[in-house]
């Protein structure tokens, strides 16, 4: 009874072990103020050695695009699009034959807030992604975020 307690144990750690998620991505988020009512929001993802993410522009039909959604703030406005801090990686994937654009390493999505007035908020949003290496991809993800301007 014993030795089948003790195989139970190690079977059970052992497919605990197995079914830890991945995530090879970390998200940073930050404002950087510019002026009184000017505020550079600051999405930073980091990925593990040899992980991507496909940029926000990408068409082709393996893969998602970044996406980047802002949710309405009454107290201030989105100043034009995001842009990329980041060099994007051309290739074309041997498993389709078509051009997929990625980042590797660091990318820094940034979006310029401009408030009605000099008051404390709060930016929220998602910003949707998929992780992937040359083997494998992960499901779709999207991560939540709120960015404090003060």
């Amino acid at each position: 009874m014993k030795h089948l307690l003790s195989f139970l144990s190690l079977l059970l750690v052992s497919s605990l072990a197995m079914a830890q998620i991945k995530n090879p991505v970390k998200w940073a988020f930050s404002a950087k103020k510019i002026d009184a009512t000017t505020y550079e929001l600051h999405l930073t993802a980091s990925m593990d050695p040899k992980w991507h993410i496909y940029t926000i522009d990408h068409k082709g039909d393996i893969g998602v695009p970044t996406a980047v959604t802002f949710k309405n703030n009454p107290l201030g406005t989105l100043n034009g699009k995001v842009k990329v801090n980041g060099k994007a990686v051309t290739l074309k994937d041997p498993s389709t034959g078509e051009m997929v654009k990625f980042y590797e390493n660091t990318v820094d999505f940034v979006q310029v807030v401009k408030l009605k007035a000099a008051v404390k908020t709060s930016i929220s949003g998602t910003v949707e992604y998929m992780a992937c290496d040359d083997k494998q991809c992960l499901p779709p993800t999207e991560k939540e975020f709120t960015i404090a301007l003060q």
